[in-house]
């Protein structure tokens, strides 16, 4: 298995095409199948109307269940690429007095405090999600740990409070995703790091309709030469990239990727 999973992070669009095609193959299953792009015209009113999808009481015990085997895997040494991908990014931060403090908006059940924990990282972590659901489960599962219920376009935490925000791969599900990314840069201090990231290259930002653990919600892939212009706009210098799939023809095409960024002294 982790000979497979090696090749498959050698070769990005091997990766994608897999996961395509899985999403043809088993309709209805995995984690976000039933994709639609939305026209122009509707995209604002479904977005709206979605808005709270991640707030369904039966997503977490759902989401967790995939959660779940990802550790078990991890514990025992097996390359999980996600995981990986984050705690590179953690450890390659600079200048950073331990124990960094860290906060995860949109964290979920709160399972990358358990990700840091295996692999050793020396954070101070906290959570927060605007899922009351999401929050009760990461409160139960890791008591010791704070979490929580926050909205990404508006925390209440003060300015430069934590050393490092991780956006947690939920601006994707955020129509106001700029405030989003306004308010992870407010509260770092020193760095701001946006993990898996889906952005399109040579398209305009797209917009879809999908299934996710069977709920229908919204997913945004972002313009990346537009997000990266607003990572700047942010106060965000852009460090390094980090690409978990990447499906590029003539220009034009998809990637995932987790972007670490600085936060300019001002």
């Amino acid at each position: 298995m982790n000979q497979i999973r090696a090749l498959l992070n050698r070769f990005p669009r091997l990766k994608a095409l897999l996961r395509r095609s899985l999403r043809v193959i088993l309709p209805g299953r995995g984690v976000s199948t039933h994709y639609v792009e939305m026209a122009a015209d509707e995209k604002d009113s479904e977005s709206a109307r979605l808005r709270m999808a991640w707030v369904n009481d039966g997503m977490p015990a759902r989401q967790r269940e995939l959660v779940d085997r990802q550790l078990a895997a991890y514990r025992q040494g097996e390359q999980v690429d996600v995981f990986d991908v984050l705690v590179k990014s953690l450890r390659d931060l600079e200048g950073v007095a331990a124990p960094m403090r860290v906060l995860e908006v949109g964290c979920s059940s709160g399972y990358y405090s358990e990700v840091f924990r295996i692999t050793q990282l020396d954070v101070d972590y906290t959570g927060c999600d605007y899922s009351e659901p999401f929050v009760e489960l990461a409160r139960q599962r890791y008591p010791g740990v704070p979490f929580d219920v926050q909205d990404a376009t508006a925390l209440v935490y003060a300015d430069n409070t934590y050393d490092v925000v991780i956006s947690g791969c939920c601006l994707l599900h955020i129509p106001e995703y700029q405030a989003g990314v306004a308010e992870t840069a407010r509260v770092a201090s020193r760095y701001a790091i946006f993990h898996r990231t889906p952005v399109v290259l040579g398209q305009p930002n797209k917009y879809y309709r999908k299934q996710a653990y069977g709920v229908e919600t919204v997913e945004i892939h972002f313009n990346e030469p537009q997000f990266l212009q607003l990572l700047a706009d942010s106060g965000l210098e852009l460090m390094a990239t980090h690409t978990l799939d990447e499906t590029v023809r003539h220009g034009v095409g998809s990637a995932t990727r987790t972007y670490v960024c600085r936060k300019k002294v001002t």
